[in-house]
């Protein structure tokens, strides 16, 4: 067919809705934007004003389309686990949307844990038992409101993450389906059979028959509903915004990784069609009903911790500023920030750990503190591949870098030294969205082959070591001192309830 002008990537992260406007070579043309703020209900809660996030998508969507009139398909990125229950016949949220940051579901999932079902659901999702992913605190909700149960049970509300809840706006209730790699981390969803689990849906204590219908990424899913946008181009490919930029990447071969630094980081690492026996193990994309796996290590703040300096503590006033302060000082003096807000994921997975600053003194100032937390998205990140390296016997290919932190150069040259590997860093955020664009452009067959995607162009910066291996290895150990020093608070008796009490957001 004719390779048509435009597609348009809709990327629905944790702070912004984002419409991306590509060429066909995977080239960002134009964007348009709108932030919103998150809820924080309760301690340890967030939520989105899903309704706020639907209006967002329709601005962005009409923005993009009225500079770009000739689109050919319209593409979704969107952070994964937020889910929202929705009115059948309306689409309108009955809640507001629960954030995957957010941890409602902790006092279910040590529950489950006590009761020994960790193996179960391990084996089945290759995930953790943890309220970062979507069915502990979907159980916690419906316990919370009877009334949301009994639409979910009679179909009056649907339940989706929110591809499925933006899907169903766009085609107007049309659509009610996800993608594999959104529906694999809701832990309800089996990544062996590739179905919604029965067994899982009665753990946690959720109707089968609520949960939507499962796809590849690339498939076309509908049509936009001309009343919802102004056009009626078909919706083609949507994937979490994790797995779209290890897309995006050309991370097509096991042994390649990304790592995306954004309000929290994911790192990826392709494994191919086979899903390694321990791990977090997810789905990388299904293609025809052929699922290719990989390896994930999750970080819940990174940037966020940057956002936290600014509105909590007043350190800085914006995130550009950190860099400059972080060069300032000649290295960290001895300060590490351990950013467990909302406890430690991998590899600790510790829902009650909290945030800590260790190793403070008289001499330490504002730029320690703010170098402190800039190493603290890096340290993360190498805990998280040190864990998924020795679940493998194969050595990286290579590691590609994306996100908005990636922009800062102290970051990733930090990267580059600490984990002592080349990194190949984007010169473009918008990684996720251009593995949207790219599943859109297979699915409408403008490009029909993974080769031929691999071909299509980006800018990029390598970034390679050159820290002294002693001196990288002598930070490391700071930092997991300092780690150990958290996880021992947490074991001598803090309880979760106190811990959340004091906690800040």
């Amino acid at each position: 067919m004719n390779a048509p002008e435009t597609i348009l990537a809709i990327d629905q992260s944790t702070s912004a809705t984002k419409s991306i406007v590509f060429d066909t070579r995977g080239n960002a043309l134009d964007r348009f934007a709108i932030e919103h703020a998150p809820i924080y209900p309760q301690s340890g809660f967030v939520e989105h004003d899903a309704e706020e996030l639907w209006r967002n998508t329709q601005s962005v969507i009409r923005q993009a389309i009225a500079r770009y009139p000739s689109t050919a398909c319209l593409s979704i990125s969107n952070q994964r686990e937020t889910f929202v229950i929705f009115d059948r016949v309306s689409g309108k949220p009955l809640h507001n949307a629960v954030v995957w940051q957010c941890r409602r579901g902790d006092e279910i999932c040590a529950r489950l844990i006590r009761d020994g079902k960790a193996d179960l659901v391990s084996r089945k999702t290759g995930l953790k038992i943890d309220s970062y992913f979507s069915a502990s605190k979907l159980t916690a909700l419906l316990q919370e409101n009877p009334g949301l149960r009994q639409k979910l049970n009679s179909g009056e509300a649907l339940f989706g993450t929110i591809d499925t809840y933006l899907l169903y706006r766009l085609t107007a209730g049309r659509v009610y389906a996800t993608d594999s790699t959104n529906a694999c981390r809701t832990l309800l969803y089996n990544i062996n059979t590739l179905a919604w689990d029965a067994e899982l849906c009665e753990l946690f204590d959720v109707p089968i028959n609520a949960l939507p219908e499962v796809r590849d990424s690339a498939a076309v899913f509908g049509h936009c509903d001309a009343g919802a946008v102004g056009v009626t181009i078909p919706i083609a490919g949507i994937m979490g915004d994790s797995q779209a930029a290890l897309f995006a990447h050309g991370c097509f071969d096991p042994g390649d990784a990304k790592v995306t630094i954004g309000t929290g980081s994911s790192v990826l690492l392709n494994t191919g069609a086979d899903c390694p026996a321990s791990g977090v193990r997810t789905l990388a994309r299904t293609h025809n009903g052929v699922p290719t796996y990989c390896l994930e290590g999750i970080v819940s703040y990174s940037a966020a911790t940057i956002t936290w300096l600014r509105d909590k503590l007043g350190l800085i006033q914006s995130a550009g500023e950190t860099e400059a302060a972080a060069r300032a000082v000649t290295d960290n003096g001895g300060v590490y920030l351990v950013p467990a807000f909302v406890g430690l994921s991998a590899p600790h997975w510790s829902p009650d750990a909290r945030a800590a600053i260790v190793g403070l003194s008289a001499a330490s100032s504002r730029n320690h503190i703010i170098r402190a937390a800039l190493e603290a998205i890096v340290y993360q990140i190498k805990d998280a591949l040190d864990s998924m390296r020795s679940q493998i016997d194969r050595p990286l290919n290579c590691l590609r870098v994306d996100g908005g932190a990636s922009s800062n150069t102290f970051v990733t040259q930090f990267l580059a030294d600490i984990t002592g590997t080349t990194i190949t860093v984007a010169d473009s955020s918008d990684f996720s969205p251009r593995g949207a664009a790219f599943l859109g452009m297979l699915g409408l067959g403008i490009h029909t082959s993974l080769d031929q995607l691999r071909t299509l162009g980006g800018e990029h910066t390598v970034f390679t070591p050159q820290m002294p291996r002693n001196i990288a290895d002598a930070l490391c150990a700071g930092w997991q001192t300092a780690v150990r020093q958290v996880l021992a608070g947490t074991e001598n008796g803090s309880s979760s309830e106190a811990n959340r009490a004091s906690s800040q957001h």
